[in-house]
């Protein structure tokens, strides 16, 4: 059962336990049995990647029981931290409308004020939430986790992607990241199913347009994991509905990261046989994607609404192999994809990437680290991976235009 050591004083005893043995019997293991490039679960892997490979998974199999050890920032509030810039983004019900409305009403939520964090490029004199220049682009990031953890919060470690777009690219002075409201299942009490998520991106969106001032193609959308499914979702709601005549939307946005996406919720591709669900197991610090934090994640995800929703919804497994599912990518802006060659989710955003090429040709650009585990980007120690990942959305962003009005 998922978190089934969720109380104290359970939770601590756990923890101090599994590090007992993490410590004392696990790492000596691991450290013994992957000195032969031979018995790793990569030949070309170091010695170093492997051993962390393995200690990033155990410590996701205990998250997963116990949940954080310590409370992190949440949707709830903003952090008073020195040099964390945090800001309220104020709800769009007005926004809301085709599917999305019908979604929210069987689901009951609404959009609701919520944080927001920027990071600056080290450097810059640019006062938090300062209007934006004629010209400036800006990345809106949305973080991973299965849509159950993580934060926004520059201190987080899903930051590190921010972190790394501030430093690497170019064009990019700050980055806006959105403490979208997680998603939760028994044991804790349901909230924040679908399309929750989907509201507050959409808020953060506006925010950037209507609050300080961007031109909606100056701005860049992107999502790791997770978020890069939330992305996904925001890009084709604000595309799908751009000429509607019941409510003036945004804009639209100038371009699209894709991290690693976890891009089929549903459970077709997990299900190809010999496919990268399973192929990868050894190699991805991610689980089965049919039972643990994803199972979990797909059941707090979809709420009321049922595992259904997840199989031919466009919005959420646009790389789905449901026969129902119809989908396109005709008004997408530019896109790039980043993917790792040893992931798990491998298979599905082939696909995706397929998908897109049909409808944007080469404003679709693809990136794939052969050795790169899910989400690498997220990671200081995947290298060279991580930082060839970024120096390549850099080249990427040198080709998209800039709107000057």
């Amino acid at each position: 059962m998922a978190y089934a050591y969720r109380k104290q004083p359970v939770k601590t005893l756990y923890w101090v336990f599994q590090l007992l043995v993490l410590v004392l019997v696990r790492l000596p293991f691991w450290f013994v049995v992957n000195i032969p490039k031979s018995t790793r679960a990569r030949k070309s892997w170091s010695l170093k990647r492997a051993i962390l490979v393995n200690i990033v998974r155990k410590v996701s199999d205990i998250l997963a029981q116990t949940g954080f050890p310590i409370r992190l920032p949440d949707s709830s509030t903003i952090s008073k931290a020195s040099g964390v810039r945090g800001v309220w983004i104020e709800p769009i019900n007005n926004l809301i409308i085709g599917d999305l409305k019908l979604w929210a009403q069987a689901a009951d939520v609404s959009s609701i004020r919520i944080p927001g964090y920027w990071l600056h490029k080290q450097g810059t004199n640019i006062e938090t939430a300062a209007p934006a220049q004629p010209g400036e682009k800006v990345i809106l990031q949305f973080h991973g986790g299965a849509y159950i953890r993580f934060s926004a919060y520059p201190k987080d470690p899903s930051a590190e992607v921010a972190k790394g777009y501030v430093k690497e690219i170019e064009d990019i002075q700050r980055v806006f990241s959105v403490e979208y409201r997680l998603a939760t299942a028994p044991p804790f009490k349901p909230a924040n199913p679908f399309p929750t998520q989907l509201l507050d991106a959409l808020a953060g969106f506006n925010y950037l347009v209507n609050v300080v001032g961007f031109t909606p193609q100056n701005i860049i959308i992107s999502g790791d994991s997770a978020g890069g499914n939330l992305a996904h979702a925001l890009t084709r709601y604000l595309t799908e509905y751009q000429d509607s005549t019941e409510v003036k939307l945004p804009g639209t946005p100038g371009g699209l990261i894709l991290l690693s996406p976890w891009i089929d919720l549903g459970a077709t591709t997990p299900a190809i046989p010999g496919g990268s669900a399973t192929r990868f197991l050894n190699t991805d610090y991610i689980g089965d994607q049919t039972k643990g934090d994803a199972l979990y994640g797909k059941t707090a995800f979809s709420g009321p609404h049922g595992f259904g929703i997840l199989e031919a919804n466009p919005y959420i497994s646009p790389a789905s192999l449901d026969p129902g599912l119809v989908v396109d990518f005709k008004k997408f802006p530019p896109t790039i994809i980043v993917a790792g060659g040893a992931e798990i989710l491998y298979d599905s955003i082939v696909i995706l990437k397929e998908r897109m090429a049909k409808d944007l040709g080469d404003r679709l650009c693809y990136f794939e680290e052969v050795d790169g585990v899910h989400d690498y980007v997220t990671f200081g120690w995947h290298e060279p991976e991580r930082i060839n990942a970024l120096k390549e959305i850099n080249r990427w962003m040198q080709g998209l235009g800039v709107d000057k009005d």
